[in-house]
């Protein structure tokens, strides 16, 4: 699919970005100054809308599609939307999804270039968070400037691609290179650096929030800190154009700033608050998105970024499949494509409980139903009488197949929202208070959020912790790793489950970031390729043009 681009100045010049805001990268794509967020403090700001959805099946179910599409619909209205999105990451790019910039006529543009080296800022993240890693082994080595305890290093490497290889390695092998021992990779997007970048404020908090990373202790327990390493200055200015958001557009020419792409399950899962904050600077409704459904990413856009960021949602888009609702009222995913109202109504269970959610957090919703073709009016109408005995609105949209022309009527719906929002404006109000204790903050997300009866800790994750605690982690946000796939922590148990426990294997400090990490199951941290991966359909043309990194190119 081809289209034709606006000049990058023009579409920057439409929010009202100056000539000296805009870096431009290429022809299509810039860096936004930080001094253009500075001149606006105080000033009017957008009006936010956080785009979610239920628990997936294991393809997705086009949430950046539906913000994509969203966002250009509110521009045909006549609305200065902006959309506020994360950057992909070359491992599900390369891996099973593809690419992450929507699909069809709902894309983020250009598309090839922002899915492969974009402006650079993965990579950047991937060299400050390795330049640790290398410093903390020239640490060992040395034993200078502090004697680091080998066994306790967890600051492993990592790489913005899957490469099940990489999960177990041993380092510093062969004479004069030790100590050696046994390390691991992580993607890139699970890192913490890039959790840093994405909840950093300024120059200065990157470098202090840097300094703060626990990197392992010394041989008597206490912490070592990147700072303590003296790492954290050179770590910032790898990452200082790293820092400054992404301007793009949409294919039909809206506004998107694109920027930073932390792991929905072992980190917050959203966009960078500078960039978000940028958008509302200058843009009248802007349009963000939470990685996998609401009980993970959502849950943490509210209870992490909107305390650090200052903000809070006018609205929520619940986006939703025919297949999804399907799988939730038990039907296998290889069969959710076929016609079945009844399992369907079955799958409602699922999306009433994320309802109860939102209501629990006051946030007014509209259910975005991204359409396939195959989804029968029978299914339709099973919908559309759940959301008239619900009193919540229900909109379709096939952005997909016909852009913002197809997401009008999802436009008006959440243009009618955010107009009663603007009369009783949402406040803020968080599953948790800061100062509960760690434990007690787990507890409130699984029983308010997932609908468990209770937490269980494994006796590891009890001495975790006591260690967090020590650390100074008691009063940080709690950052849950569990399954996307599921309200509880098994991936195999669909739809709306009763009577089930969350069980807490381990529980990590992130201190850099700023929350703690509670880990359920079995999380993945380095993804490994499928037995055909997404980077067999890849094209290069004659002309330089790359096609097959989105599915259906």
């Amino acid at each position: 699919m081809s289209t034709t681009l606006r000049p990058i100045h023009d579409v920057a010049a439409d929010l009202g970005l100056s000539a000296d805001d805009v870096i431009p990268w290429g022809r299509h794509r810039a860096k936004v100054s930080l001094d253009a967020l500075t001149r606006r403090e105080g000033a009017a700001q957008g009006r936010l809308v956080l785009v979610s959805a239920i628990n997936p099946t294991p393809a997705g179910e086009g949430k950046t599609t539906t913000s994509v599409a969203l966002a250009m619909g509110l521009c045909r209205r006549g609305r200065r939307a902006v959309a506020a999105l994360r950057e992909p990451s070359l491992g599900p790019v390369f891996g099973m999804k593809g690419g992450g910039t929507g699909g069809g006529l709902a894309t983020l543009e250009p598309s090839a270039d922002i899915n492969l080296h974009f402006t650079g800022d993965i990579h950047a993240i991937t060299s400050a968070h390795n330049l640790l890693a290398a410093i903390a082994d020239n640490a060992l080595h040395f034993r200078d400037p502090i004697e680091l305890d080998p066994r306790s290093v967890r600051w492993r490497r990592a790489l913005d691609m899957n490469d099940r290889a990489l999960r177990h390695v041993v380092v510093a092998m062969g004479k004069g290179n030790g100590p050696m021992r046994e390390t691991a990779f992580d993607i890139t997007a699970a890192s913490e650096v890039m959790a840093i970048l994405c909840l950093a404020t300024s120059v200065k908090d990157l470098e202090a929030r840097l300094g703060r990373i626990v990197v392992g202790t010394t041989v008597a327990g206490k912490p070592v800190r990147a700072s303590d390493l003296g790492a954290s200055a050179a770590m910032t200015a790898l990452l200082l154009d790293a820092l400054m958001p992404n301007l793009v557009q949409t294919r039909e020419g809206t506004a998107a700033v694109v920027h930073g792409g932390p792991f929905a399950n072992i980190a917050h899962g959203c966009n960078s608050v500078l960039a978000t904050r940028l958008a509302l600077a200058y843009g009248q409704d802007v349009i963000t998105e939470a990685g996998f459904g609401f009980d993970l990413g959502a849950e943490k856009f509210l209870d992490i970024k909107c305390r650090v960021g200052g903000m809070w949602p006018h609205g929520v888009v619940l986006v939703a499949t025919h297949r999804a609702l399907k799988m939730h009222g038990g039907v296998p995913v290889s069969k959710a494509g076929e016609p079945n109202a009844a399992a369907l109504t079955r799958g409602l269970e699922h999306l009433e409980k994320h309802l109860e959610t939102l209501r629990f957090y006051g946030l007014p919703a509209v259910v975005a139903v991204n359409g396939f073709p195959n989804d029968t009016d029978e299914e339709q109408a099973v919908l559309r009488d759940f959301a008239a005995r619900n009193g919540v609105a229900v909109a379709r949209h096939e952005g997909f197949s016909k852009g913002g022309e197809g997401a009008l009527e999802l436009a008006d719906a959440v243009t009618s929202m955010l107009d009663r929002s603007d009369a009783q404006r949402p406040v803020a109000k968080y599953t948790y208070e800061l100062g509960d204790p760690p434990a007690e903050k787990i507890r409130k997300i699984a029983r308010t959020v997932y609908g468990a009866d209770d937490v269980v800790f494994t006796a590891s994750a009890l001495k975790d912790l006591d260690a967090v605690t020590a650390l100074g982690g008691a009063e940080l946000p709690v950052c849950m790793a569990k399954t996307h796939l599921s309200l509880t922590d098994d991936a195999t148990r669909p739809g709306r489950p009763w009577g089930f426990n969350i069980t807490v294997k381990e529980v990590r400090l992130s201190a850099g970031a700023g929350f703690v990490v509670a880990l359920t199951g079995e999380i993945m941290t380095m993804p490994g390729l499928p037995k055909v991966p997404a980077a067999a359909r890849v094209v290069v043309h004659d002309d330089g043009r790359v096609t097959g990194l989105m599915q259906g190119e």
